[in-house]
């Protein structure tokens, strides 16, 4: 070996610097190793929510929860199947009872968390949470890193707004509140610059926190550091090797090697094996999101689940950058006035079901009616209140909308459906359908907006109907939407202590695994916002405190 550490840790995302610091608080030495040049993973450019039950901020507020409440809600949405042995009791009363001692070590390391008011569990189930079980963290100076700052993946909102603050700015033409909120937010930001501070929110925040903990707890951190093997001797994980300066460099790992490096979304080879009529680009999840440490895990004989599942998020790819940037329109799907159909014009799901669902709901009616893309369509009175993927209120959109043919128009509906190549017979008795069902105030079809996710999601100002108004005004709108990612929910199996399996289900000594390398602890599914950097960070957790305690206890033996 070249060098040598305690713990060495492939990739740079959730749960890695948390990892890292159960490690150095223990007095072990430590080594992050990101193949990319920045840090972070796709935790920094998120909104870095972590679903965490039981959570020290709910308990502070008086927001009954507990463990058996959240096993419940867990048990009934995810049931018992074979195929999914990521999402097993035992791992999900693991995770249940772990995730809030994670937060609880975090906050004794000085990480600055939160929980957001509002943000309600996804399913109507017993065990649920209206009030959510999300954790964030709070604003940070990005200052504070000095020259690592530009080390740390920008993240996705350049304003120092908490996440419930910039979820109030579409409506500041509406809302003397949400004006107040954004004037708060910018004198915030300048205030903030004239004394010297840079200061950023969602998960850059929450990255940039952990990675100045973990600096200043020594931990050797390293970027365009991929690893090209895992090494083992006598079947234990001992070590990776990776390249430096072009030649082999071996680096021991006394008590392990977590693989923290990310799913598979943008290799699209796996996708095709895996997860076939999905695309790279349709993902949102950062460049290193590429699969290779899974497949280096399977090489050495770890076993993998759950692959044909994705963290579905729908997705539009609006002109203006070569190739088009995937921009999320989850939100966008569940406001009035609107539906979303295949590409017969038929209506088919409950367009603010959780974005998981949704992706899910999109791939699922491909297979029987093309539905990739689908098409949300709008009247006027969607177009002239509410945001469409990314840009502003009201009918003025940028050029190339027009131009490339991705804002399609109609004066009437059967006018939109020949412009999207729809049946206008079919198109229009999905709206009218709908339209009836809006007039009578339910979604007989497919119950949108009878749960509080759905009516918070949707829009909160609309006394008549969060999720339900009628599509009349014309002229009509409708734009292409696809069944997007924010990574891959399938990977390397995993038990209760975060070790990685064989097929078989032992153990591979040495090796463990969190985040998107694993198969997730959430199924198929996704209990609330957060279900997959919660898990990420807590399983880095309990992988780091169990090496720490077989060290404990062989030296105890020795």
């Amino acid at each position: 070996m070249k060098e040598t550490f305690d713990f060495v840790i492939v990739g740079s995302g959730g749960g890695s610097m948390c990892a890292a610091l159960v490690m150095r608080a223990a007095g072990k030495s430590v080594l992050i190793l990101e193949k990319t040049d920045l840090l972070g993973g796709t935790t920094a450019i998120s909104g870095g929510v972590m679903w965490i039950p039981d959570n020290r901020f709910m308990k502070s507020e008086g927001i009954q929860d507990n463990a058996e409440l959240a096993i419940t809600y867990l048990d009934t949405i995810i049931g018992d199947q074979e195929e999914t042995p990521g999402a097993s009791r035992g791992r999900r009363r693991t995770y249940v009872d772990q995730a809030s001692k994670m937060v609880d070590f975090l906050v004794e390391q000085g990480i600055r968390l939160r929980r957001i008011p509002s943000w309600p569990d996804y399913h109507g189930v017993p065990g649920e949470s209206e009030p959510g079980r999300t954790v964030v963290s709070q604003l940070f100076d990005l200052n504070q890193l000095g020259d690592w700052k530009a080390k740390l993946r920008p993240g996705f909102l350049p304003l120092a707004a908490n996440l419930d603050e910039a979820m109030e700015f579409p409506n500041m033409k509406r809302s003397g509140k949400a004006k107040k909120i954004l004037a708060r937010v910018i004198w915030r930001t300048i205030f903030g610059r004239l004394r010297g501070k840079h200061l950023v929110t969602a998960g850059q925040a929450l990255q940039a926190q952990m990675l100045h903990a973990a600096l200043n707890a020594d931990v050797d951190i390293r970027i365009n550091a991929g690893v090209e093997q895992l090494l083992v001797e006598d079947g234990k994980v001992t070590g990776v090797s990776i390249k430096k300066q072009g030649q082999e460099w071996q680096i021991g790992a006394r008590l392990g090697v977590l693989i923290n490096a990310g799913g598979f979304s943008r290799n699209q080879r796996m996708l095709d094996q895996y997860i076939p009529g999905t695309s790279a680009q349709w993902t949102s999840t950062a460049p290193g999101d590429t699969g290779e440490m899974i497949e280096e895990a399977i090489r050495i004989g770890g076993a993998i689940a759950q692959m044909d599942e994705r963290i579905g998020n729908p997705i539009a790819l609006p002109p203006g950058e070569n190739p088009p940037r995937p921009v999320i329109v989850h939100g966008d799907m569940a406001k009035p006035h609107s539906i979303v159909v295949d590409q017969a014009g038929v209506r088919y799901m409950r367009e603010s079901n959780s974005y998981v669902e949704v992706g899910k709901a999109m791939l699922q009616h491909n297979n029987a009616s093309p539905a990739v893309p689908s098409w949300l369509v709008m009247d006027s009175q969607y177009l002239n209140t509410y945001m469409l993927a990314g840009t502003m209120p009201g009918k003025k959109k940028p050029k190339a909308w027009h131009e490339e043919n991705f804002l399609h128009q109609g004066n009437t509906v059967e006018e939109l459906a020949t412009a999207c190549s729809m049946d206008p017979s079919t198109l229009k008795a999905s709206v009218e359908r709908f339209n009836g069902f809006v007039r009578n105030g339910r979604d007989e079809d497919f119950q949108r907006g009878d749960h509080t996710y759905d009516r918070w999601l949707g829009d909160r100002l609309n006394e008549t109907s969060p999720t339900l108004g009628a599509i009349e005004e014309g002229p009509f709108f409708a734009i292409p939407v696809y069944p997007g990612d924010v990574s891959t929910f399938g990977g390397l199996v995993t038990d209760v202590n975060a070790r990685v399996l064989r097929e078989d289900g032992s153990v591979i000594p040495g090796l463990y695994a969190t985040g998107t390398s694993t198969a997730s602890v959430m199924a198929k599914t996704s209990p609330g916002a957060g279900a997959s950097i919660g898990p990420s960070f807590t399983w880095g957790f309990v992988a780091a405190v169990h090496a720490v305690r077989c060290a404990t206890d062989d030296s105890k033996n020795t």
